[in-house]
């Protein structure tokens, strides 16, 4: 896969990465247990939480594995497991690549506080922990991820712009994420921050675990008590669970409102040239994972992350995690050109195959 060359939309924040820092040990980790520098020749265990969301294989997985193979000139192995969707299974997955003595581990939780005696584990056992995309509780190293509130801002403000006049009198559905997961919790405070006294949230769901078709059930739950008249939006904080929810108002015969979403993922996209939704996150990827592979590599060789992570961020366990937090962009039909299709994430063919070539065409994608 090519790398991505990183869109930004104007006024965002910049995010430097700088190349591999010192070699010195450093001293902003939290309790960091780094062990004796090593070469080139490193282990990265990887663990991600689920494959049911398009991205963390086609994008997380190679893109961290070929960034760690560039920093290490092609001798750094990553270890690779997905728990798929189970807690239990991904501390398992943890307690193996401890035992296998890895170098270093890049962890994205499936729950944040069912992963932290796993996290302890590995710093007993020398491992620096790198949370990757979800902060993770125990005492990790190092902490990436998007700026999660301003997801759900972002989110929340599209979702405004497209109800214009019609959030004074009619009523949006609110379908959150995983209660188990940090990021919905932020994106959820996000989104609230700007729908709270400008449109009526009729009903609201915690969605279990991200999926789809709980994202259904629960929309069908919301139709038939608020009645398909009276809905006028609907936030959905992903593309998987949009796709769920659009399919229940389908069913319910109901059409032109907008749903948002976040991941950008190549059905969202789709969905978004047809116009039965209307926007998505776009999480520019390939930025995340380079910069998770340049904090485990240095973090295995025993260097500092001052050069890579300017930022602090604080879990309910650790305090000033050197942390880098990427910026997000809102993606509508007038900017997949500038995001997706610029960064390398789909082609046009992609986008715009079989029964979405008229749409394409329509919004002038070709």
């Amino acid at each position: 896969m090519r790398r991505a060359a990183v869109a930004i939309a104007a006024g965002a924040m910049a995010v430097s990465l700088a190349a591999c820092g010192s070699a010195k040990e450093s001293g902003d980790s939290a309790d960091s247990t780094g062990s004796a520098k090593k070469g080139d020749d490193i282990k990265v265990g990887l663990l991600l939480p689920e494959n049911a969301t398009a991205r963390y294989e086609k994008f997380d997985r190679p893109l961290i594995e070929d960034k760690v193979k560039e920093l290490t000139n092609g001798k750094g192995e990553v270890v690779y497991a997905n728990a798929k969707q189970d807690a239990s299974t991904q501390n398992q997955q943890v307690d193996t690549m401890v035992t296998n003595k890895v170098d270093v581990l890049i962890v994205d939780a499936v729950d944040s506080k069912a992963i932290a005696g796993s996290v302890k584990k590995a710093k007993e056992a020398g491992i620096p922990v790198v949370a990757y995309d979800r902060l993770a509780e125990g005492p990790i190293d190092a902490y990436t991820s998007f700026d999660n509130e301003t997801v759900g801002k972002t989110q929340g403000e599209a979702l405004l712009k497209a109800l214009g006049d019609k959030a004074k009198d009619g009523q949006i559905v609110m379908m959150n994420g995983s209660s188990t997961d940090p990021n919905a919790a932020q994106f959820k405070k996000g989104a609230h921050s700007v729908l709270d006294g400008k449109v009526k949230i009729g009903r609201e769901y915690d969605t279990k675990e991200w999926k789809p078709e709980n994202a259904n059930s629960n929309m069908e739950g919301a139709i038939s008590a608020l009645g398909k008249d009276k809905i006028v939006g609907v936030y959905s904080a992903n593309d998987g669970m949009a796709g769920g929810i659009i399919t229940a108002l389908k069913a319910a015969g109901i059409a032109d409102i907008p749903v948002t979403g976040q991941d950008a993922e190549l059905a969202g996209v789709q969905r978004i040239v047809t116009g039965e939704q209307y926007m998505s996150v776009y999480k520019p990827y390939p930025q995340e994972a380079e910069v998770a592979a340049e904090m485990a590599v240095n973090l295995a060789q025993g260097k500092s992350l001052d050069s890579i992570a300017k930022d602090k961020v604080d879990s309910p366990t650790t305090k000033a995690i050197p942390s880098v937090l990427v910026p997000v962009v809102s993606l509508t039909k007038d900017n997949i050109n500038d995001t997706v299709i610029k960064d390398g994430i789909y082609t046009v063919s992609e986008i715009c195959s079989g029964k979405y070539k008229a749409a394409c065409d329509k919004i002038g994608l070709e």
